[in-house]
């Protein structure tokens, strides 16, 4: 079977009546299919699990908490991005109790409002990078893995700064005026051409 058809078939066994309408059959394959993975019908979306299982997998080679960079991914889930939709408060109140006792399992936990108010931060702290890039090579094409270290309020900062201009790149339909007025005034044409 191909990865596709596995998928398809462990998603016809999660339906209702999935392992069969004999009660003891359907008990027998259950119990064989926990067996392989106890998660394999899970209480939540599967995508979630999936989400979760990538993350899972990346802590665990980690051998424990890690800084999570944008643009990691695990068998093409983005766990940054994940992690951090996770953690805020207003998603982590939706979950259920099992599920956040995973993520707790993990080093995870909601953030605070402080940590939230310091994320505003990041966007600013993006584009002093580019900012400081741009003055020094006179231009913006800046590799994707290049890191860049500011100075913003005192504090010292290694800012991926590839990976920032790529990403908002990717996302400059949803960016409001202000942040592509930012990537407008250092020559990023793509910002001036929506």
């Amino acid at each position: 079977m191909t990865g596709s058809r596995w998928g398809e078939w462990l998603s016809n066994l999660r339906r209702p009546g999935g392992l069969g309408s004999d009660p003891v059959r359907a008990d027998e394959r259950r119990r064989a299919l926990e067996v392989i993975d106890p998660e394999w019908n899970p209480g939540w979306p599967v995508d979630w699990q999936r989400h979760y299982a990538a993350t899972r997998a990346l802590l665990g080679e980690e051998q424990g908490r890690t800084e999570l960079l944008p643009g990691v991914t695990v068998n093409g889930v983005d766990v940054n991005t994940w992690t951090r939709r996770q953690t805020d408060p207003r998603v982590w109140n939706t979950l259920d109790d099992e599920q956040r006792a995973r993520l707790k399992a993990l080093g995870l936990k909601p953030r605070t409002a402080t940590a939230l108010a310091g994320e505003t931060g990041s966007f600013e702290r993006g584009i002093a990078a580019l900012t400081q890039y741009a003055q020094r090579e006179g231009h913006l094409k800046i590799p994707r893995q290049h890191t860049e270290t500011v100075v913003v309020d005192g504090q010292e900062h290694e800012v991926r700064a590839g990976v920032f201009l790529a990403n908002h790149k990717t996302r400059r339909a949803t960016l409001n005026t202000e942040k592509l007025g930012a990537f407008a005034a250092l020559g990023a044409d793509w910002a001036t051409a929506m």
